[in-house]
């Protein structure tokens, strides 16, 4: 039973792996379309292959500011979180520049990270980190928000300290919370990088994929692209994996 349940999980994205790829294919074939416009997917299998070592490299480069950005933005949101539910005064004042935040889209603040911290990785990490930022607070701080009752109103009949119905009851209570927001940052992580790339790198994915746009090679981009999307779903899923399985206790994480 546990067999076929692996089975059946493998089994759904290759099919539906496949089933893109035949679409692509009789898209590319029966629409006439040029190779630089859409190239085949024999095309792209080629370029993957003859471009191994350049888009390895390139994909180090991204996969390294990626997973800085998420671990410094985790860490940045997860304190902020907490400070706003420890303090109303914090919370006042925070909360609108959280929402600030959201409101300037990150493709406009990516040519000034990049002539403040240089075309080196810090300023890719930055994008990153603003990328994930938004999520991991709102995500977590909502959780804190909402504590059972029950628990609250026991912690007061024993009168518990602030501070501790803090780590001891609203922390545990809003991990679930806080994993579901973890997911999204490990989903949406790599667009600040690659955003970051586009505009100043001299290494990475994205500057990999505008460097073959520049140049016509489609089938390079669209492989680059590929890379990009496999890594970004490896490292959501190794994400949701270890979540899993360190909140294990909680209904909404166990697997079915």
């Amino acid at each position: 039973m546990k067999a076929g349940r692996i089975a059946a999980r493998l089994g759904r994205p290759v099919v539906t792996l496949c089933g893109l790829v035949l679409l692509w294919w009789g898209i590319v074939a029966l629409g006439g379309i040029p190779p630089y416009l859409l190239p085949s997917p024999g095309s792209v299998a080629r370029a993957l292959w003859a471009q191994r070592g350049l888009l390895a490299g390139a994909a180090g480069t991204t996969l390294l500011e990626t997973v800085l950005g998420l671990l410094l933005g985790t860490a940045g949101g997860g304190a902020l979180a907490l400070l706003m539910m420890a303090s109303m005064p914090v919370r006042r004042w925070m909360m609108p520049l959280v929402l600030l935040s959201q409101a300037v889209p990150v493709f406009a603040l990516a040519p000034l990270l990049v002539l403040w911290f240089g075309f080196g990785i810090a300023s890719k990490v930055v994008m990153a980190v603003l990328v994930i930022f938004f999520p991991i607070t709102s995500s977590f701080f909502d959780g804190l928000r909402r504590t059972p009752p029950g628990w609250l109103d026991l912690a007061r009949s024993m009168d518990a300290r602030p501070g501790l119905v803090l780590l001891r009851l609203r922390l545990p209570a809003a991990l679930p919370a806080f994993a579901s927001g973890l997911r999204v940052a490990a989903a949406i992580a790599p667009l600040g990088a690659v955003v970051g790339e586009w505009v100043g790198a001299s290494s990475g994915l994205g500057f990999l994929m505008q460097t073959a746009n520049t140049r016509f090679e489609t089938d390079l981009m669209f492989a680059a692209l590929l890379v990009l999307a496999s890594m970004t779903m490896l490292l959501w899923w190794g994400v949701d994996r270890a979540l899993a399985r360190m909140l294990y206790w909680a209904p909404d994480e166990r697997s079915d």
